[in-house]
C-alpha cells in the first residue's frame, strides 16, 4: 500500500510536471477539431456502404440539445432483397463514429450481415464525431463539447431510436458497444425506450468499472488525468491528433509507458483483427470525444459507482444536492430481452465487472431474456473489428433477435 501511494504521488507530481511544460508547448487551441472534423461531402452512404453494393440512405435526427445526428439506413442487402424483419439501430461506442462498423469486408461487418439477414439496419454516429453537427454551435465553440455521457445517453440515444420508429412504426433491436451499452443501461433504468425497444445486444458492456485491467486507464483515472487536460484548455480529446496526440506523448515519455501499442494498452489484446488493415482502421478511428466524457469516465474507475457527472460544489445548482445522483441498473425491467458479449480478455469491460452486474443489478433478471457469450481470446475491440465476430458473436445475436 505505501510503495502504491508513492508510485502514485511520483506520477502526480512528473504530471504536474508534464502539464507546465505542455503549456508551453502544447497549442491547446480546439482550431484542430474543427479541420479534423469537416464532413466527408461524400457521406457515410456514398463512402462506405455504396461502394459494397448495399442501398443506403442518408438521415439526420436531432437532439434536444440541437446536436444533429449522422444516421444510415440499410433497407436491403447485397441481393436487393428489401428488408422483411424489425429495424436494428447500432450505436459505436467512445472514441468511435457509425464507420467504425463498416471497416472490414462486408461477409465480416454487422451492418452489412444485418443487413443480408433481412433486417432494417440504421447506424448512428453520435454527437462529436465526424459527420454529426449543431443546429447553431461549431467544432470551435466550447459549448460543442460541453457534455458527457450523460448526455448521449439523456438526448442522443432517444432521438434516434425514436426516429427510427416514427420512420418504421416498429419495435427496435438495439446494439451497442461500450459506451454505447452504457448509455443504453442508463435510458433504460430511467424507463426510457422501453415501450419501443424489442431487445438489446450489448458487446463489451460497460456498468461497473471497478475491475479494469488497463494500467494505463487505471493510472489515467487516479491522476486526475482528464481534469488536467481540461485546466489546459482542451475541451475535445482526440488521442492521434493535435494537442490530444502532443500531451499523450509527454505522458507517455515522463510515466515510462509504453505507448506504442495505445489499442491494447488501453483495451487489451485483441486477437483478431485483421492486422494488413490496421492503417486502413486508424484512418478513421479514433474519432474525438469531449474531455468532459472522459471526465466522467474517469469518476466512474475511481469511485466505483455509476452515477452522474460529478460537478464537485455545484451539484447543487445541478442537481439540488451534495452529490451527483445513482443510476439504478436494478431498475432495468426483468423482462427486457438482453444479449451480452463478454471478453475475457478485455481491459475495460473486464468480466468480473460484468459478472457483478449479473449477480446485483440483474440477480432477477428472466433466465429465458437474458443471453451472455463469454470469449476466451476476445479483447475490447474484437467485437467490432474482429474478422472471427460473425461466427462468435453475430451468428448468436440474429438468432437471438429472431427469437424475441
Amino acid at each position: 500500500m505505501a510503495r502504491r501511494k508513492v508510485v502514485n504521488l511520483f506520477s502526480i507530481v512528473m504530471l504536474c510536471i508534464t502539464i507546465v511544460q505542455g503549456r508551453k508547448t502544447i497549442n491547446t487551441s480546439n482550431e484542430f477539431s474543427a479541420s479534423s472534423l469537416d464532413n466527408n461531402d461524400d457521406g457515410i452512404c456514398k463512402s462506405m456502404v455504396e461502394t459494397q453494393g448495399y442501398t443506403c440512405e442518408e438521415h439526420k435526427a436531432t437532439t434536444s440539445d440541437g446536436f444533429i445526428l449522422s444516421i444510415q439506413r440499410l433497407p436491403a442487402g447485397q441481393s436487393g432483397k428489401k428488408a422483411n424483419k424489425p429495424p436494428v439501430l447500432i450505436h459505436h461506442g467512445l472514441f468511435c463514429d457509425g464507420v467504425s462498423w463498416l471497416l472490414n469486408s462486408p461477409n465480416e461487418s454487422l451492418p452489412f450481415i444485418l443487413a443480408d439477414s433481412g433486417f432494417d439496419v440504421w447506424l448512428v454516429s453520435g454527437r462529436g464525431s465526424k459527420y454529426s453537427s449543431h443546429s447553431s454551435l461549431t467544432p470551435k465553440d466550447l459549448g460543442y463539447w460541453d457534455w458527457s455521457w450523460d448526455e448521449l445517453a439523456s438526448n442522443d440515444l432517444p432521438a434516434s431510436m425514436q426516429y427510427v420508429y416514427d420512420h418504421t412504426s416498429q419495435k427496435i433491436h438495439y446494439v451497442g458497444h461500450s459506451q454505447g451499452s452504457l448509455i443504453a443501461f442508463v435510458a433504460f433504468s430511467q424507463g426510457k425506450l422501453l415501450n419501443i425497444t424489442r431487445s438489446a445486444a450489448l458487446l463489451s458492456p460497460i456498468a461497473h468499472m471497478s475491475h479494469i485491467t488497463s494500467k494505463a486507464t487505471k493510472l489515467a483515472a487516479e491522476i486526475l488525468l482528464a481534469d488536467y487536460i481540461r485546466w489546459l484548455g482542451i475541451h475535445v480529446f482526440l488521442p492521434t491528433s493535435g494537442p490530444g496526440s502532443d500531451l499523450l506523448n509527454l505522458i507517455c515519455v515522463r510515466l515510462n509507458l509504453d505507448c506504442v501499442n495505445l489499442l491494447s494498452i488501453f483495451t487489451g489484446p485483441n486477437c483478431c483483427l485483421n492486422t494488413s488493415r490496421v492503417q486502413y482502421y486508424l484512418e478513421h478511428v479514433p474519432q474525438p470525444t469531449s474531455t468532459k466524457n472522459l471526465i466522467h469516465f474517469s469518476q466512474m474507475i475511481r469511485r466505483g459507482t455509476i452515477a452522474m457527472y460529478d460537478y464537485g460544489i455545484f451539484n447543487w445548482v445541478h442537481y439540488g444536492q451534495l452529490l451527483p445522483p445513482d443510476y439504478d441498473f436494478s431498475k432495468i425491467p426483468n423482462d427486457l430481452p438482453l444479449f451480452l458479449g463478454i471478453g475475457k480478455l478485455d481491459m475495460l469491460s473486464d468480466e468480473e465487472d460484468v459478472n457483478d452486474l449479473l449477480n446485483f443489478e440483474f440477480k432477477n433478471h428472466d433466465a429465458d431474456k437474458l443471453m451472455k457469450v463469454v470469449l476466451e481470446n476476445y479483447a475490447h475491440a474484437d467485437f467490432i473489428l474482429g474478422v472471427k465476430a460473425k461466427q462468435d458473436v453475430y451468428d448468436p445475436m440474429i438468432d437471438f433477435f429472431n427469437a424475441h
